[in-house]
């Protein structure tokens, strides 16, 4: 099917589907293994302990990768349609791919660093790849409503602009959440003490998670 796919569209196609396995084969073995409770983990904690941290830190990392690929072909797309239509600044686009590439760093560092082991690190790696994903695909959507309707249809922008909003949403509580659990742990079993702190932010993660899946599956027909 990725073969078959016009221009560069395999690109984010490829994105979205490995980032997609990268979180549901983590989650499955971790909870086959026992070391997480099925009830919503924090999706770094499906990717803690062997044999699912080797798989989650490689296969997150491949998706950091292939996110700065997507990032920098989506400015050079945008780059160029601005030499025909003049309708964003250089520098925000610019701008916009320096977010993006700070949040793959951030994912990079989430999937070197466990969560366990290196609890500072590991947080502010998350904190770095969620908090500028929030903002990249909030630009992008600017961005996408500026290039209507030449290069983009109002409908792809409503869906890309819900969608950030609802990410934005996530992202508030899932920090304020976060910062009330009083300790760092991954075998969460409900009653127990800063569970339902950890059962809310973890609920926001893995929204603003598969928030950022959806938008960019929506750059597969401008890859195109």
């Amino acid at each position: 099917m990725l073969c078959c796919m016009p221009g560069v569209a395999f690109v984010p196609a490829l994105l979205v589907g490995w980032s997609s396995a990268a979180f549901i084969i983590s989650y499955v073995i971790a909870v086959l293994a026992g070391h997480v409770e099925p009830l919503v983990p924090y999706i770094s904690d499906t990717g803690t302990k062997p044999p699912e941290s080797g798989i989650f830190g490689f296969m997150i990392n491949i998706s950091a990768l292939l996110g700065v690929i997507t990032m920098y072909i989506r400015f050079l797309l945008i780059e160029k349609q601005n030499e025909s239509s003049r309708f964003v600044r250089s520098s925000c686009n610019m701008f916009s791919l320096c977010i993006g590439l700070m949040g793959c760093t951030g994912m990079g560092i989430v999937a070197t660093f466990q969560e366990l082991s290196v609890p500072s690190v590991h947080d502010i790696g998350a904190l770095v790849a969620f908090g500028s994903g929030v903002i990249y695909i909030t630009l992008q959507s600017i961005i996408s409503y500026k290039s209507c309707p030449q290069w983009n249809t109002y409908f792809v922008c409503h869906i890309r602009m819900a969608i950030s909003v609802i990410s934005c949403i996530a992202f508030i509580p899932m920090i304020v959440f976060a910062s009330q659990i009083s300790m760092t742990k991954i075998d969460w079993t409900p009653g127990e003490k800063d569970y339902t702190y950890h059962f809310l932010s973890a609920i926001c993660e893995w929204t603003v998670a598969f928030g950022f899946i959806f938008f960019f599956l929506t750059f597969i027909r401008d890859f195109q």
